[in-house]
Order: C-alpha cells, then structure tokens, then sequence
C-alpha cells in the first residue's frame, strides 16, 4: 500500500468530461459493494478504461483528483475507493 494524504494526486475515471461529467463508478456484482477505481497514474487509468462497466456513448478519461477530495466524495456517496493496476487487478481497497 502506497502513504497517501489528502493532497496525494490521483487518477480517477471521469464520464462526459466538460459536460454533465461525474466520476466513475462500479458495482461488484458478487459481493454487492460499489467503488470507485482509482489509479497511482495516468496511464493505468488509460489501460483499464475498456476493462470496466460503461454506459455506450458515453466518454471516458482519466483525470487527477486530489485524494482528500476523493475520499470525501467517497464517503457521501457510499462507495469504497479501489486502487487498480494497468490490468484492472484491485491492489488496494479503502473502505470509507
């Protein structure tokens, strides 16, 4: 697990950027729990963009998010922040 605090920069996954955008994200169908997948970097967020659930016609696009201000969100939404590799693989799970 990598130290991260609220001014730790990572990448989360945007839908619609510039226009009715949210951040994305997913529903583990076996154990019922949603979170949202996060990246140490850019270019894991691009390899895992056709990896996860998305709506057709929709735009997805890794952008930067302050860990701090994802957590928040997290937490009011009911989701858990799950740290992805560039496979898709869950490394770390953050229950909030």
């Amino acid at each position: 697990m990598k130290k991260r605090d609220e001014n730790t920069w990572v990448w989360v996954l945007i839908e619609n950027p510039n226009k009715d955008e949210k951040i994305v994200g997913q529903m583990d169908e076996q154990s019922g729990i949603s979170f949202i997948p996060a990246f140490e970097s850019k270019e894991n967020g691009l390899m895992c963009v056709n990896l996860l659930a998305r709506e057709p016609g929709k735009i997805y696009e890794p952008q930067a998010m302050l860990f701090g201000d994802l957590s928040t969100y997290a937490a009011e939404n009911g989701f858990m922040i799950c740290f992805l590799d560039g496979t898709g693989r869950i490394v770390e799970k953050i229950r909030m």
